[in-house]
């Protein structure tokens, strides 16, 4: 495959985003998606922004709008180098220089392409200036190598098929989430399989007989991580990445992940897949972790079930994640958060041991399915990883079939 020297800027009209004053209230809460680098850059495609701006909004930002299939490709800060396509018309702000494609350019290659060289990007920035930045002049003028439109599809078709069977459990995953969602609260909030049968009275109000109520604290120990820049790798060894908050947002580690030493931490705080996460400094969340093996970083529990089933301290931390942000929220600190005193307090209703039993022969596989659709979507990015460069150099065809 002949591969053609050329510039960023010959792959299409390059855009700059820009802001419009955030003084103004007039400019924000319309329908026009607004992207920013606070919004989850992890997937191919743009996600629902935290921001829109409406007509008079974008009346102040004129030649930004982006069309559908424009390529985005983060410029400035810890998320240089990260690439989204838009799936309708989009403002981004100025940290992102965008390509609207021309004709004898395929959209789907372009984002890979970018992906590769985001990296380079990135590189080049922190060897530059103090605050990792990418002009527009930079990126228009960097110099590619791009074969014709007919293999760029074939590279582009390969690499999609398992973007899109990554998509495909993401979707899957959410229904699976939904119905585990539906269930636990008919089960444990709502009561419904016990109308009419008998109840007693507790702390929580009426539930049914021989159940019984406990903490959070009482169905599983929340062991904190530790500060893992006192662990870095020895001389040869070879580092774990390190679990932060950025990476169980995204649900991976990356590149500009940190590195501690798995000899130092001790197994204890070796994060592994279907491991129960909770982050209850800064951004508070609960996600089951499906991204390999890592060292757990300080502010964030792995949550390790007693002798009760993992979806069920699961579902009853994140039932009780709301109230945690509210009451993070209102703490007087730079970083809100939540004391370990809030678990103690954090009730749970325990079923009786039938009950356990058959809410259990539900519930078990619909968890297992999410974990095992979160390993697969993992195995399948780290191959579209590994051939993505060597599709992109022309060492591999674009005509192979997965």
């Amino acid at each position: 495959m002949e591969l053609y020297k050329k510039r960023i800027s010959d792959l299409g009209r390059i855009v700059t985003g820009k802001t419009p004053r955030t003084s103004i209230a007039q400019n924000y809460g319309g329908n026009i998606p607004f992207l920013t680098p606070s919004d989850d850059l992890s997937g191919k495609y743009a996600p629902k922004t935290m921001k829109t701006i409406t007509e008079e909004g974008l009346s102040k930002v004129k030649n930004c709008l982006l069309p559908p299939k424009s390529v985005c490709v983060s410029c400035i800060g810890s998320d240089l180098g990260k690439v989204v396509i838009t799936n309708e018309p989009t403002v981004t702000n100025q940290q992102f220089n965008s390509i609207i494609p021309t004709e004898e350019n395929d959209t789907d290659y372009i984002y890979y392409l970018m992906t590769i060289v985001g990296k380079q990007l990135n590189f080049l920035s922190k060897t530059s200036t103090a605050v990792p930045i990418i002009n527009k002049s930079t990126f228009a003028n960097f110099e590619i190598e791009v074969p014709y439109l007919e293999n760029q599809q074939r590279i582009a078709k390969v690499l999609s098929s398992l973007d899109d069977k990554i998509e495909i459990n993401r979707r899957i995953n959410d229904n699976l989430e939904q119905m585990a969602q539906a269930l636990y609260k008919a089960r444990f909030i709502d009561f419904e399989p016990f109308a009419g049968g008998e109840f007693e009275e507790s702390e929580l109000g009426s539930i049914p007989k021989d159940w019984k109520v406990v903490s959070l604290s009482g169905i599983a120990d929340y062991i904190n991580g530790l500060a893992m820049q006192k662990y870095r790798p020895t001389d040869g060894e070879s580092g774990l990445p390190v679990l932060k908050i950025k990476e169980l947002g995204q649900g991976f580690t990356d590149d500009s992940s940190e590195l501690c030493s798995p000899s130092l931490i001790g197994s204890k705080y070796i994060i592994d897949d279907g491991d129960i996460i909770f982050s209850w400094s800064g951004t508070l969340m609960v996600k089951v972790w499906c991204g390999g093996k890592c060292g757990l970083n300080q502010h964030l529990f792995v949550v390790e079930p007693k002798d009760y089933p993992e979806w069920f301290v699961y579902l009853w931390t994140k039932h009780h994640l709301d109230n945690f942000i509210h009451i993070a929220k209102d703490k007087a600190v730079t970083m809100g958060h939540i004391k370990r005193g809030e678990l103690d307090k954090a009730k749970v209703i325990v079923p009786d041991e039938i009950n356990m039993a058959t809410i259990d022969s539900i519930m078990r596989p619909l968890h297992n399915q999410i974990i095992s659709n979160m390993k697969e979507s993992r195995r399948l990015a780290s191959l579209r990883d590994t051939l993505l460069p060597h599709l992109m150099s022309g060492e591999l065809r674009g005509d192979v079939t997965l």
